[in-house]
């Protein structure tokens, strides 16, 4: 244990501020410069690649902060991985953290660490091996081949432990976390593209190439005489902003505690919970670890070994576990007149698959994060608030917590969890889990901003943000 307890202790890792609040200026200044890397990183191909055969996967890709076939193709997967391996094990019991000691949680932090490391190194290998990022296969028989899987192997793991650092960086002097970031980022820039990109698209219905982007099309449609492009377009831009309404709404959904002062009368707050009150977790979560068996389904595949289902040649799921993770455009079908009895049969599963999946990490989440009542009363205690007409002790307040923390991790999480599936199932610009992602971690960021910074930042900018 004591080489093990060193070897976690002695990580690197990157070093916090040594002021103890940072300035809005300064998180805005690091928050860009890791968004640019970011982006820089991504439109660096990787060297010897011949084949991509993820560059089919555009959503998994933005699901996972990732670029396929470029130094950045991991993404955060092996973080979530190793984030979702570990709440499992301390939910189950199996490996038991004590979050509630600094100790504790400095030792799971570690673990993780060393955890994403060797799925790092793990998805790296698979990726390559398996076919998913190979060499050009007129190499295939030759001695070198080999030697530029090893180097696909360190370009793909360069950029995996890269992408951790820059996690922690924006986590420790940014806004938010750098998942949440290239979450966002990779959404953003996908929805601007796939609503204003001039450049030609598919065929439409009438033989006519329509731009790709969704209002440039609209106009050519019309001009066209296609009234069904049309309704297919505009319907994907309606959903878009449906979908970011009611993920705004539900965001400013709260429950707040009346507490008061132990020590000073007449003086009280009220502590706010969110509705979903473990944010957009869950769906990072669930959307990462479909994604990942996607990924892992089309690997063993092209491996020759299809366990989890079968892909068309468009990289579509049609058989197999795989095709249970793959939304149906309902939406879509309808305009079409192809929706089928089986498509609305797969989208119920699809829909249950997204609802369990959410409240099962939901309730991981709080777990594992110290967001449980106990922890919640402990934080209270310790501030010196108590429940008005209760006697001050810590119990009492867990109790109180109790009563609205579970409720609200189950409802957040199956809420959040039918958001995503119905958002994915109505066909939205950029899949509508990307925009429930986008939309969440932006809002969060706004809420972060405006509870620490309002007052350190430019007049303009504090009269936008109020």
């Amino acid at each position: 244990m004591g080489i093990w307890n060193n070897l976690v202790n002695n990580l690197p890792e990157v070093a916090g501020p040594t002021q103890r609040k940072l300035g809005f200026r300064e998180k805005l200044k690091w928050t860009m410069i890791i968004l640019v890397i970011f982006f820089v990183l991504g439109l660096m191909p990787l060297f010897g690649l011949g084949e991509n055969a993820l560059q089919q996967f555009e959503f998994l890709s933005i699901v996972l902060g990732a670029s396929f076939g470029s130094i950045i193709s991991l993404g955060i997967g092996p973080l979530v991985t190793s984030s979702i391996v570990l709440q499992l094990l301390n939910g189950s019991g199996i490996v038991k953290f004590d979050l509630t000691q600094p100790e504790g949680k400095k030792l799971f932090q570690g673990v993780q660490k060393l955890l994403s490391v060797f799925f790092v190194i793990f998805e790296a290998s698979i990726y390559v091996f398996m076919g998913g990022l190979a060499p050009s296969q007129s190499l295939i028989g030759q001695p070198v081949y080999f030697d530029i899987q090893l180097l696909l192997v360190f370009q793909l793991t360069l950029g995996g432990i890269l992408i951790m650092f820059m996690d922690e960086v924006v986590s420790k002097w940014g806004f938010g976390s750098g998942i949440s970031l290239f979450i966002a980022a990779g959404v953003s820039q996908s929805i601007f593209v796939q609503a204003f990109n001039p450049l030609p698209g598919p065929t439409g219905v009438a033989g006519v190439t329509y731009a790709a982007g969704a209002v440039p099309a609209i106009f050519q449609a019309l001009a066209a005489g296609d009234p069904q492009t049309v309704f297919l377009k505009l319907s994907a831009l309606i959903s878009t902003v449906v979908v970011f309404l009611f993920v705004v709404y539900a965001q400013s959904m709260k429950v707040e505690v009346p507490l008061s002062f132990g020590r000073i009368r007449g003086h009280g707050i009220r502590w706010p919970l969110s509705f979903m009150y473990t944010s957009n977790i869950p769906v990072i979560l669930v959307a990462a670890l479909l994604a990942n068996i996607q990924l892992w389904g089309k690997l063993l595949e092209n491996w020759g070994r299809p366990f989890l289902g079968t892909f068309s040649t468009q990289g579509v799921p049609i058989s197999g576990l795989v095709a249970w993770t793959q939304s149906v455009d309902v939406v879509q079908g309808a305009i079409q007149g192809s929706l089928t009895g089986a498509d609305i049969f797969h989208s119920l599963g699809y829909l249950l698959i997204f609802m369990a999946g959410s409240l099962i990490f939901s309730v991981f989440w709080v777990q594992t994060a110290g967001m449980d009542a106990k922890s919640q009363a402990s934080q209270m205690m310790a501030s010196g608030l108590q429940i008005p007409g209760f006697r001050r002790d810590e119990r009492v307040l867990e109790r109180v917590l109790s009563r609205y923390i579970w409720p609200l991790t189950f409802m957040g999480g199956l809420t959040v969890g039918l958001l995503g599936a119905v958002a994915d199932l109505t066909g939205a610009l950029s899949r509508g889990t990307g925009i429930l992602l986008a939309v969440m971690i932006v809002y969060k960021l706004y809420e972060e901003i405006a509870q620490q910074h309002m007052m350190d930042m430019s007049p303009m900018l504090r009269k936008f943000m109020e």
